[in-house]
């Protein structure tokens, strides 16, 4: 199964935030882009044992003024009410999180390709980030065992800082240390 993007029914009237309060918990990802609604299936085996365990080795090099969430969490920015993302991980500043939603950019996403999402992660949801002003895009790939991280420009484009693959570390410094290695994060999944 793939994502799918529903279009909204009269173009004058897209989806916005507010719709997806409706959305029921049935385990797919909702998210809107562009005031389309995009509908992802539930994550495979590989996708979740990268997540969990990121989110653990996150969690435990996080600094006080951040906080580390796992999906399904909202993240949106001010004044716009067409796009709604849930990155796997997000990471941001502490005092910025509502009980609900982050309602300004995060410091850190973290995207976990599954098949059925890759192509709106690497491209649609990166540039989105971007115009959010997503400091830190990272792209783990549970099939090539990788991992590539992007962070933003002063011109507010995302330039590529790292690949690594299989055991190879990837020692963090933004939006705090912290040594992360695909491998690890598959644990018994890695080839």
């Amino acid at each position: 199964m793939t994502a799918t993007i529903q279009p909204p029914a009269d173009p004058e009237q897209p989806f916005t935030v507010r719709d997806l309060e409706g959305m029921p918990d049935d385990g797919r990802r909702y998210e809107l882009i562009a005031g389309s609604l995009v509908v992802s299936p539930a994550p495979g085996r590989p996708h979740q044992k990268i997540g969990y365990r990121l989110y653990g080795v996150l969690e435990a090099a996080c600094p006080e003024e951040f906080d580390v969430l796992g999906a399904p969490f909202a993240v949106h920015v001010p004044d716009d009410d067409r796009n709604e993302l849930q990155p796997d991980i997000v990471v941001g500043r502490y005092d910025d999180f509502t009980a609900k939603d982050l309602p300004v950019a995060p410091v850190l996403a973290v995207e976990v390709l599954s098949p059925s999402s890759a192509i709106y992660d690497v491209n649609v949801k990166r540039a989105l980030y971007g115009e959010m002003g997503v400091a830190s895009y990272w792209v783990i790939d549970p099939e090539k065992q990788s991992m590539r991280v992007f962070e933003l420009d002063d011109d507010g484009h995302y330039q590529l800082v790292a690949k690594v693959a299989d055991d190879e570390p990837f020692e963090a410094v933004k939006p705090f240390a912290v040594r992360i290695v695909v491998k690890e994060l598959l644990g018994r999944l890695a080839r």
